[in-house]
């Protein structure tokens, strides 16, 4: 017997898989995205301190690509609804497996409720005193890289959403082809090490990066070093407010539902659909 299935397996049980989602229940669903949202920011964070001080951006992000990942194998394997994955429930509602109604309704809960986790687990971490890794340096590079973000332009935050949800959700559909935990620790890295390492943009992740750069500015400290290791004055660090996480959130989200609810799902389901006639 196989240890994986075929393509068209993985579409009917993903199928399967959403048609539970979206018949799951209000609360059930909001706090399985709040996991979600809090496991996502663990591999954020642990990945903001292996590489705050490694100033190769090329061997930064290979090695925040390696700890990333760690964040979606704890949801597929212990549970939990994330928004990017759940962007794969359009291929259930094109089948007319699941309505479109319910489809929008799981995206809206578990957005929300990922955001909650997310800040959730920002503030836990800002009040751990874990930014003061390096005289304050994990805090200045925290700022550093919640600025970056919020100054994308929205073009490019959008087409980058789509490249990265492209990536998440084909991790999440070669997760469900593997039988066993090390085949799918395996379907799931690779995938998710190639959207880190080259740069594309996570909502999910997102919702943890930049307010924890605007939790990170609170504190003068992280602000000198900032100013010290990079060049960040002061007025800069004041643009990183509330509008400016949304400005960065509006464009990224956007570009995931399209990477996965209409890229991803929408050549899945036509290739699915005539293979079987």
């Amino acid at each position: 017997m196989s240890n994986f299935l075929t393509p068209n397996e993985v579409i009917e049980a993903n199928i399967n898989g959403s048609i539970t989602k979206a018949k799951r229940k209000i609360l059930p669903m909001f706090l399985l995205s709040i996991v979600a949202g809090m496991f996502i920011a663990f591999g954020g964070s642990a990945s903001n301190v292996a590489v705050h001080n490694i100033q190769d951006v090329g061997i930064s992000r290979t090695i925040a690509g390696a700890i990333f990942p760690v964040g979606l194998m704890m949801i597929v394997f212990v549970g939990g609804e994330l928004f990017t994955g759940n962007c794969l429930l359009s291929l259930a509602a094109l089948g007319k497996k699941v309505s479109w109604k319910s489809t929008v309704i799981n995206l809206i809960v578990v957005y929300i409720g990922n955001f909650f986790g997310a800040l959730m687990l920002d503030t836990l971490i800002f009040y751990s005193g874990q930014l003061n890794y390096t005289n304050g340096a994990l805090g200045a590079y925290t700022i550093k890289v919640a600025l970056a973000k919020v100054n994308i332009e929205p073009i490019t935050a959008f087409v980058s959403g789509i490249l990265c949800n492209m990536l998440v959700c084909i991790a999440i559909l070669m997760a469900t082809a593997a039988k066993d935990i090390a085949g799918k620790v395996l379907a799931i890295f690779f995938p998710i090490w190639a959207f880190v390492i080259s740069g594309f943009e996570h909502c999910v992740a997102n919702m943890f990066y930049i307010p924890m750069g605007l939790f990170a500015k609170l504190n003068p400290t992280y602000i000198a070093r900032a100013n010290e290791l990079y060049n960040i004055t002061e007025e800069q660090v004041q643009g990183l407010n509330i509008g400016a996480v949304f400005h960065n959130l509006l464009p990224v989200t956007l570009g995931n539902i399209v990477g996965g609810a209409v890229v991803i799902s929408l050549f899945y389901y036509f290739i699915t659909k005539y293979d079987k006639k």
